[in-house]
């Protein structure tokens, strides 16, 4: 690789990086190519990109978007999105999916070095949609409550009448 596309990727990487609110690193050895197209097929859906690269460019770019420095060693690929949640989620489930070779090594979320402890707890958080929906179901709890009500005392009033 000559060094003008080593500057390139680097390049990139920190564009990307400045805006990613989570970055997962993780490792893919033994992982075959059919599944990592699987992985970015579904990273893809979700808004969350994925790129394998080497650790020395990816600690470059890391330093130049201001996020924190992360010890890279072995094979890594990255993970990163705009949302921490997303990110995290992707990662966790392809991880489970595929124990034998896929595994979590560190992540930066919110520009901070994450534990994959801290990763994993993102992961079982509910994601934005679920959450929109859980809001809505308390908002609507009020009102639906107060018609239930309302249907009762109607049905009561029917009852007496007849």
């Amino acid at each position: 690789m000559t060094r003008t596309r080593k500057n390139e990727i680097v390049e990139a990487l920190t564009e990307e990086f400045k805006t990613a609110s989570a970055i997962v690193v993780a490792d893919y050895k033994g992982t075959t190519h059919k599944d990592l197209e699987e992985l970015r097929i579904a990273a893809k859906e979700l808004g969350v990109k994925v790129q394998v690269a080497k650790n020395s460019l990816v600690s470059i770019a890391l330093k130049n978007a201001e996020q924190d420095s992360l010890e890279l060693v072995g094979n890594s690929i990255f993970l990163w999105s705009d949302d921490q949640i997303t990110a995290c989620k992707t990662a966790d489930k392809f991880a489970s999916s595929h124990k034998d070779t896929f595994a979590i090594k560190t992540g930066i979320i919110e520009g901070k070095a994450a534990s994959i402890e801290t990763i994993n707890a993102f992961a079982k958080l509910p994601g934005r949609e679920e959450l929109l929906g859980m809001l809505a179901a308390t908002w609507m709890a009020p009102i639906t409550n107060f018609t239930i009500g309302l249907d009762a005392l109607r049905s009561k009033k029917e009852e007496e009448a007849a």
